[in-house]
């Protein structure tokens, strides 16, 4: 099976044009199960896994405790390269038909306050170039919404400050402008100018919106570790990612009356159901404007109790 694992991922690069990350996380997902296989039933021909092999391999997922999201995920990568194996003449039958995902855990993203996310924001040192770029990219983030890919994917010619938009190259490649805040744009401007030629190697040309010490552009694992500096020095208890802030922007906006729909395109989700999830926070305040607002209500209060 190890074997047919990269003629497959080159298949998902080429027809599908997903990104280094979750190619990754196909390749990790398969390599498991061929170990597994391997280990517990000694099998490593693609040919030769049937159905009760894969619900075996499930069955022991569960009793190490994995998550039904992880489980799940992981069928979703078996129904794929399945598909392909069949197609190519890997296998004579897709052992995965009958296979079934578990219940969806529906979990809310975990968002910032609006006070954490100002003292991350101001965390930077200012005293130098990296820490202008690096207010500037959590400016960035928290203005867009953006997945930290598509942040470090910018170019300097995706940037319209007098227009105050983006564009952004999402999922499949496909391309959304998205507004960005006053403050933003002051910030980018501000990096532009002082910040990102200095960071600049000299005479060297470079297309990289946000760019590292070496002059290059700056990786997803490279800011994932400024993000963490930062917020650490900002004193932040909740664990942060670049996708918390991903999920604070789309929250706050929710809070402050955005509808779904705007939302949704802004965050470059295909389906509103994906957006959805953002709505809770905002349903917590509806019994409120209820109590304050209806005229046969009193606060709950019944007239007895008056």
């Amino acid at each position: 099976m190890n074997q047919d694992i990269q003629p497959f991922l080159s298949y998902l690069k080429s027809t599908r044009h997903l990104a280094a990350n979750s190619l990754d996380g196909y390749r990790r997902d398969l390599e498991d199960l061929a170990r597994e296989l391997q280990a517990h039933h000694d099998i490593v021909r693609t040919a030769d896994i049937k159905p009760f092999h894969l619900s075996s391999y499930m069955n022991r997922l569960k009793e190490q405790g994995r998550t039904n999201a992880t489980i799940s995920r992981r069928i979703v990568s078996f129904k794929a390269f399945f598909q392909f194996a069949l197609e190519t003449g890997l296998t004579a039958a897709n052992p995965v038909l009958r296979l079934s995902a578990p219940k969806a855990e529906r979990r809310h993203p975990r968002a910032l306050s609006l006070s954490d996310v100002e003292r991350l924001l101001e965390a930077p040192d200012l005293g130098d170039e990296a820490g202008i770029r690096d207010r500037a990219m959590l400016e960035t983030l928290y203005a867009t919404g953006m997945r930290v890919t598509e942040l470090t994917n910018l170019n300097v010619a995706d940037v319209r400050t007098d227009l105050r938009l983006l564009a952004c190259r999402g999922t499949g490649g496909r391309e959304r402008m998205i507004p960005i805040s006053s403050m933003c744009r002051d910030w980018m401007l501000k990096y532009l100018q002082e910040a990102r030629p200095k960071l600049l190697r000299d005479g060297a040309v470079e297309n990289a919106l946000f760019i590292n010490h070496l002059g290059g552009r700056m990786t997803r694992q490279g800011f994932w570790k400024l993000i963490k500096k930062h917020a650490a020095s900002a004193g932040v208890s909740t664990e942060v990612t670049p996708h918390t802030l991903r999920h604070s922007f789309a929250y706050h906006l929710v809070d402050n009356g955005a509808d779904l729909r705007s939302v949704q395109e802004m965050l470059g989700h295909a389906d509103l159901t994906a957006t959805q999830v953002y709505q809770p926070s905002s349903k917590a305040k509806l019994r409120d404007v209820y109590d304050s607002f209806h005229p046969r209500d009193r606060g709950g209060r019944s007239e007895a109790e008056e």
